[in-house]
């Protein structure tokens, strides 16, 4: 796991703003050359609202994987949601930042023996299996453990298809691990799917339910107190996803299989929090014109930007992102045909093939919304490039009730003066205010952000 910057900085902003408000300030001085992350905070409090809202049932547990920021799980953490943790050093983050065990699953159903070994020493004794061995495994270091069987379901479409790895079969392996986690003296208590990262299917939800509830009878047959559902992630997270449909399948689906409240149900998000808030900026830095020859394609421009592949666009390759960049300057300009390479000597470092933009000169910034999905956890400094650093930026209404829930400051963060008038308001290190009176003029987004932080903690 890495740590992208030692000690992150929080800027308390005041009056209207946008990211590439906030990038171009901050580009503007000249110095800027590597690449950044604008995360805006308010993104984060308000898709948690919208969950809350949406599925009142339904206990966010954030994938860790997805982004490990530490302002990010620190800020889902003081707004009370859960974490699913996939490894030791997983589980060591998020508990060392104080939340108690009973917030947090250990859903790997293939972990090591020494996380285990680590997760029964902290007290994360709530963790997934799918397959015999697992249970040898878990009754050989953690007899006591609490676990929830994963079974496949697969969505017809998905971003990252998981079904190939993990799930056992809930009709013909189902029954018989659990029979067997009894032989074992194992308690299991409840069961889980991941229908698949990215799910462009929701009636896939449904199914899974109905799976589940089927392994509910058959556990209870076996002797065990089933009473957790998980019903895992796969819930899109860019700029203007619509959490509504799916959300309405997985309530109807609870209605009618799980109608009675004693029983548990979390889920895994992802990308559903992370994504939208993080904005990247790279610059270009080196271009080469290619003319075409007669008969041939047309001529184009290869762009040469200060992250690639091995950095924030590893989720081309691994994640199957489709990323989208537009100039940070506006331009009316025609659109050329052109394509995007990262900054290592590696051929393969091709974050956009084929694309299209105005006609850029060397220094201009580029602007990638939703990137804060598997990029950052991801990201490595291959040929010597350093990784993006992140900005973070937050109203100032946000940061006044956040920090009430939860001391940022005391979690290796800090808050950073503003360089110059868009808005920033100067917070010094124990996160309270210099200014007495700023103003209280918001853009229309960041103030419902702030309503849905109130709405939130009632």
């Amino acid at each position: 796991m890495k740590v992208v910057e030692e000690e992150q900085r929080v800027r308390v902003m005041d009056g209207p703003w946008s990211p590439e408000e906030v990038i171009r300030e901050i580009v503007d001085g000249g110095v800027q050359e590597d690449p950044f992350y604008v995360m805006d905070l308010g993104e984060v409090v308000a898709r948690y609202h919208q969950w809350r809202e949406l599925m009142p049932r339904v206990e966010p547990f954030y994938a860790v994987k997805c982004n490990d920021d530490k302002l990010l799980v620190t800020t889902l953490a003081a707004l009370g949601a859960g974490f699913d943790c996939a490894s030791k050093a997983e589980i060591e983050l998020i508990t060392s930042m104080g939340v108690p065990p009973e917030r947090v699953i250990f859903a790997n159903p293939a972990k090591m023996a020494s996380h285990i070994r680590y997760a029964s020493a902290v007290g994360v004794d709530l963790m997934t299996f799918d397959s015999e061995t697992e249970l040898i495994k878990i009754k050989h270091y953690m007899p006591h453990a609490r676990l929830v069987i994963r079974i496949r379901c697969d969505a017809a479409d998905a971003q990252c298809p998981l079904g190939i790895k993990f799930g056992c079969d809930a009709v013909s392996e189902g029954p018989r691990l659990l029979k067997l986690a009894a032989v074992l003296g194992l308690d299991v208590v409840g069961v889980s799917f991941h229908v698949g990262s990215g799910a462009g299917e929701c009636a896939v939800y449904a199914r899974a339910v109905a799976l589940s509830r089927a392994l509910f009878a058959a556990g209870a047959a076996a002797g065990h107190r089933m009473a957790l559902l998980d019903v895992g992630g796969g819930f899109a997270g860019g700029t203007g996803s619509d959490l509504h449909e799916v959300a309405g399948v997985i309530n109807s689906a609870l209605e009618q299989h799980f109608p009675d409240r004693s029983v548990r149900v979390i889920a895994e998000p992802g990308r559903y929090f992370a994504a939208a808030a993080y904005t990247l900026a790279t610059m270009v830095h080196a271009k080469r014109e290619l003319l075409g020859k007669e008969g041939d394609e047309e001529s184009h421009t290869m762009y040469f930007i200060n992250d690639g592949v091995y950095g924030s666009f590893n989720c081309v390759l691994y994640d199957h992102q489709n990323v989208r960049p537009r100039p940070l300057q506006a331009r009316s300009d025609n659109l050329l045909p052109c394509s995007v390479w990262g900054p290592s000597c590696d051929g393969l470092d091709c974050v956009l093939p084929a694309a299209s933009l105005p006609a850029l000169a060397v220094g201009e910034w580029l602007v990638w919304r939703d990137m804060g999905a598997y990029t950052i956890p991801v990201a490595s400094p291959f040929n010597g490039f350093p990784l993006p650093t992140v900005k973070a930026v937050v109203d100032r209404r946000l940061w006044s009730m956040l920090r009430e829930l939860w001391p940022l400051s005391a979690a290796g963060l800090a808050c950073e003066p503003p360089r110059s008038d868009i808005g920033a308001t100067d917070v010094v290190s124990d996160g309270s205010d210099v200014v007495s009176d700023a103003s209280d003029v918001v853009s229309d987004a960041h103030q419902l952000c702030a309503v849905f932080v109130e709405c939130a903690l009632k």
